[in-house]
This record gives C-alpha cells, sequence and structure tokens, in this order.
C-alpha cells in the first residue's frame, strides 16, 4: 500500500490546495494531508482550524487523512510510514525552492521520494497569500476557495479589524 504526504501550511486552504490533494488521493493509496508548524510564517488559523478546514474541504475523499505536526517533515513521514511527499508547484521560482527541500530531505531519508505534481492552469497564480489579501482588500475570494473557507476567512478579517 502506498502512503503519501501533502504538507502545507493551508492558512488558509485554497482550490489550489484542494486540487493537488485530490489528484495525488487517485495516484496513491492514502493520502495524509499534513498541516505543518511554520515557525516563518504567522499564521491567521491555528492548526486545529486548518485541520478542520481541510476536513471540511476534502474529508469527503476516502483515503484522506489530515494530520498536525512540527519538526522535520521526514521524521514524520517515516512516523506514518509513507513513501512519497507530494508538492504542489505553481511556477519555476516553486520548483528552485521544492527541488532544494527535496534533495535535503532525501539526504535526512532516502527512503522516501519526493513526487511533484503541477498545478492546474486555473489555480497557477493562486496563493494563500493572494487570497488573505484579496479578502483585506474587500475582494471577492469566492473564486479561490470553498465557501466554509470564504466565511472564516472574512470573520477573521473582521477580528482583526477589531
Amino acid at each position: 500500500m502506498s502512503t503519501a504526504i501533502c504538507p502545507g501550511s493551508f492558512d488558509p486552504v485554497t482550490y489550489g490546495h484542494i486540487d493537488i490533494i485530490k489528484r495525488a488521493s487517485k495516484i496513491f493509496d492514502k493520502v495524509i494531508v499534513a498541516v505543518l508548524v511554520n515557525v516563518a510564517k504567522d499564521p491567521w488559523f491555528t492548526i486545529e482550524e486548518r485541520k478542520e478546514l481541510l476536513r471540511k474541504s476534502v474529508g469527503d475523499i476516502p483515503n484522506i487523512e489530515i494530520a498536525g505536526f512540527d519538526g522535520l517533515l521526514v521524521d514524520f513521514a517515516a512516523k506514518y510510514n509513507a513513501d512519497v511527499i507530494v508538492k504542489g508547484l505553481r511556477a519555476v521560482s516553486d520548483f528552485e525552492y521544492e527541488f532544494q527541500m527535496a534533495l535535503t530531505n532525501n539526504k535526512l531519508n532516502s527512503e522516501i521520494e519526493t513526487v511533484f505534481l503541477t498545478t492546474s492552469a486555473e489555480n497557477m497564480y493562486l496563493s494563500s497569500s493572494i487570497v488573505k489579501q484579496v479578502g483585506i482588500l474587500g475582494g471577492d475570494i469566492s473564486p479561490f476557495v470553498p465557501k466554509c473557507v470564504q466565511d472564516e476567512i472574512i470573520q477573521r478579517i473582521r477580528q482583526r479589524r477589531n
């Protein structure tokens, strides 16, 4: 049985993330969506909130599991007996960073492979940061995130303004 880890901050989850997760679920027997603590970022949502938004967005896919983690991704992958790390790529700039991370992960644990999935054309520009920026500026974020996520972002923007 092949198990893949699909890691990310998911702050918030977007249609781009969902696309990669759904496509990975068709390739691998089991996909663990790993919500990471990224010390370099100031998240809007807690790990538990991000996991819940993912459950609402992709929880109906039978071979998906959602978990949170901090520390090294290869250690998390080994804990779940994962064979593969799945990373989504939007542009060449993503590739340069993700390729460096893949080589580092391979050096740390050569038993775990990294697979890159290119983002669908309609999601190439999409990032969580862009969604938050558009929302802050009062733009329509409905094309970028599911309704349940949109509602939470709008609520969070209101909270941050107060």
